[in-house]
């Protein structure tokens, strides 16, 4: 998402933040910002969290991406399914960071922000870490699942596409993916003061708009110490963002309903409506 594109949608989520903040005086404001992968949510956030500084507040940002666990945390997680080894869905990240994370951020002095490499598909070291002076006022926290709710766990019983399937042919995948949403991840997501939702037309878009983040990271890397999602070809990322379906399409069903803000995009990912819940 360019800048241009990006903009409207923070004019939409910025005066919200400020009512926030005036609201929740003397703690951190955490605002959640939901989409599917390519909707824009990064580039959201980074541009709101600049115009937040301009305006002289403390602001930062954090990705649920940045809490992934690394490559061989997710190894030895494979043990409980294969289908665990692929970072990305709700069981693969350190919640209990994220938590700890956005604790650090209320307090005085250095907060330091987890940043994960996918290039190396590890957390950078430490040093690389991004620092910023606390306390935070606001922190946007941004990710694919961020807010996500469980299923019912009758949802789980028919596949959504043929990773499901093929994969996962007795259900055992999805069920730990949907008891993770409803058990270590609960803490991290209340903790979220305001949600917004970038609600993607359909799931068809979706893998469009991974092929384009892909092809700029395939093309913005060196040929050595490529990670694994810039070696995939369309038909890989095809398959990989099967792993996100199932929650995508349970969130475009069910968040706008209670989500404080949801913003409607169009194909080229351009904002078009917004909503708040009726209630």
């Amino acid at each position: 998402m360019s800048p241009e594109i990006a903009g409207p949608a923070i004019d939409m989520i910025g005066p919200h933040v400020h009512a926030q903040l005036a609201a929740r005086a003397g703690r951190p404001v955490v605002i959640g910002i939901c989409g599917a992968q390519g909707s824009g949510k990064s580039t959201i956030a980074a541009g709101l969290a600049e115009r937040l500084r301009v305006a002289g507040l403390r602001a930062a940002t954090l990705s649920i991406d940045d809490i992934y666990l690394d490559r061989q945390e997710r190894e030895r997680l494979a043990a409980t399914h294969p289908l665990l080894r692929t970072r990305g869905v709700p069981g693969t990240h350190d919640v209990d960071l994220g938590r700890r994370t956005i604790e650090a951020c209320g307090r005085d002095g250095t907060c330091i922000l987890p940043r994960f490499s996918k290039s190396a598909d590890s957390r950078a070291p430490e040093s690389a870490w991004e620092r910023v002076e606390g306390p935070v006022e606001v922190l946007l926290f941004e990710g694919w699942c961020v807010g996500a709710l469980p299923q019912a766990a009758a949802a789980l019983a028919e596949p959504v596409n043929a990773l499901e399937r093929l994969d996962d042919p007795d259900g055992r995948w999805r069920r730990y993916v949907n008891d993770c949403l409803d058990g270590s991840y609960r803490p991290l997501f209340d903790r979220i003061d305001w949600l917004v939702l970038l609600a993607a037309p359909n799931f068809d878009c979706v893998a469009g708009w991974r092929r384009q983040q892909e092809h700029r990271l395939r093309a913005s890397l060196p040929a050595a110490g490529k990670g694994l999602d810039a070696t995939m070809d369309d038909a890989g990322i095809d398959r990989f963002v099967q792993h996100y379906q199932r929650i995508t399409q349970h969130i475009l069903a069910e968040m706008p309903g209670r989500a404080n803000l949801t913003i409607r995009l169009d194909e080229a990912r351009r904002p078009v409506a917004q909503q708040e819940p009726l209630s």
